[in-house]
């Protein structure tokens, strides 16, 4: 038995990976301010006596013995990280510094949840892990952009000045179960639109594309991630190489919910990317052939059944 802090673990992913690690055989403490996280997503696993809830922001510091520290921390919708920016690069930044100095003191393995959105709007397409990005750094989606870059440059940092033991893994757009209602994020925007026979706003001619990666994949490769040698550090990337346009995700949407919701254009926000999809040769070869196995539709269909029993509450 494995003692696990999870940074953000009333999240939407945060929570998953608590139920995973629970599974597992391993005590789990789950930290969360609840800015983007909910109690709903982990009440379930309060009468689990390995499991361990603790209310407390990362941007200042904490302090407990663990063998390994998830730091999902950090609100991942641009509707989110972008109403309060600076403690968006706070919580990237200082909360790296706290977790990373926590995992020095107590020599834990840590592993920072970082973002394809280090990639910017990307010039190189699919994205490899040594694409440096094209990133604005006084857009809008700075505050979560650099704040998620300067993490994976303090966590290189650590791991070289310290010997920290460290795992970066970018993560690429994923879904499921438990994402936030009103997060902003295509598969919750287009499903709760459709459910609620509202109209579908589609950002742009909806021709831009994304993959989308179901949430238990993104599990296993993190799982796996940590389990690897002090010699695999990352970054690695996170995602499904099967790319869809906006509007192929709508109207999938739209049939699976038999919605008769209209479709209306929006125009497209300042430095969102046209293009993103993950090169994962390197997952492939340092996580034992690791690859997301949900297609499109399954994934849909368990999120749909989850919203649907969410909106009538």
């Amino acid at each position: 038995m494995k003692r696990i802090l999870i940074t953000g673990g009333a999240g939407f992913i945060g929570s998953h990976l608590c139920e995973r690690l629970l599974q597992e055989g391993n005590e789990v403490l789950c930290l969360d301010n609840y800015f983007t996280g909910a109690k709903r997503n982990i009440t379930h696993l309060l009468e689990n006596p390995y499991f361990e809830l603790i209310r407390h922001d990362v941007t200042t510091p904490f302090y407990v013995e663990v063998d390994e520290i998830y730091n999902l921390a950090c609100p991942a919708s641009p509707i989110h990280y972008q109403y309060n920016p600076i403690k968006t690069v706070k919580t990237s930044v200082m909360g790296a510094i706290n977790m990373l100095g926590l995992a020095k003191r107590i020599k834990a393995k840590i592993l920072q949840a970082s973002t394809s959105e280090v990639y910017g709007d990307p010039t190189i397409h699919p994205q490899p892990e040594s694409y440096w990005g094209n990133v604005n750094p006084i857009g809008s989606r700075s505050c979560y952009d650099e704040g998620k870059r300067c993490a994976e440059t303090l966590f290189k940092d650590y791991h070289q000045q310290n010997g920290v033991r460290i795992k970066i893994v970018r993560i690429f757009n994923t879904y499921g179960p438990r994402m936030h209602p009103n997060d902003g994020r295509v598969v919750s925007n287009f499903i709760v639109q459709a459910l609620q026979k509202k109209e579908i706003t589609i950002y742009g001619d909806g021709r831009q594309t994304r993959s989308f990666q179901y949430v238990d994949d993104l599990l296993e490769g993190i799982v796996r991630m940590m389990q690897t040698g002090d010699d695999v550090t990352g970054p690695i990337n996170l995602g499904n190489p099967k790319e869809f346009t906006i509007l192929e995700l709508a109207e999938k949407i739209l049939q699976m919910t038999g919605s008769n919701s209209k479709i209306v254009h929006m125009p497209l926000p300042q430095d969102d990317p046209v293009q993103r999809k993950p090169i994962i040769s390197m997952a492939k070869a340092n996580l034992n052939d690791w690859e997301p196995v949900v297609e499109l539709d399954e994934g849909l269909q368990k999120t749909i059944a989850y919203f649907e029993k969410l909106l009538k509450e």
